[in-house]
């Protein structure tokens, strides 16, 4: 990969704003990604949320399944370091906006009726973070400062 491309993929002027956003976004689909792929905290694992995919009309079930808990469950981690902001955070908005369209749009935007407004807002959030990257303290920035140099 050249520099130039790389360069535009770590590069960030956003300050200390977009850690207070990148964690707890990061946290949280870091545990949602746990219930899928390992059926941590009260999770179907791969197995039930490819079961439950299925049901649904997502096939194939377990690469879905396997798609969305790795996006989140990885794409979550990169956000908690910085690492790689830009890319995490925009698979990871995609996978909001699946969830949105897929499960969630029928129901109305609330989520006590099982609406979209939790997707729609971390889909937003992510959104925000794909924009300005991972910020000041971030191992984007920290990378990026040494590409400038090469």
């Amino acid at each position: 990969m050249n520099t130039s491309l790389l360069n535009k993929i770590l590069d960030t002027k956003a300050g200390y704003a977009a850690l207070v956003l990148r964690v707890p976004v990061g946290l949280i689909l870091m545990a949602h990604g746990a219930q899928k792929l390992f059926g941590w905290f009260g999770g179907g694992g791969l197995a039930g949320t490819a079961e439950w995919m299925s049901s649904i009309g997502i096939e194939p079930g377990y690469l879905m399944a396997l798609l969305a808990g790795s996006a989140e469950f990885f794409g979550g981690l990169a956000l908690v370091f910085g690492l790689l902001t830009r890319p995490a955070a925009l698979v990871a908005a995609f996978t909001m906006l699946v969830a949105i369209f897929s499960t969630h749009i029928s129901n109305g935007l609330f989520v006590s009726d099982g609406g979209y407004e939790y997707a729609l807002t971390l889909m937003v959030a992510l959104i925000s973070l794909a924009i300005q990257g991972g910020g000041y303290l971030s191992i984007d920035r920290a990378l990026s400062e040494k590409t400038d140099r090469i």
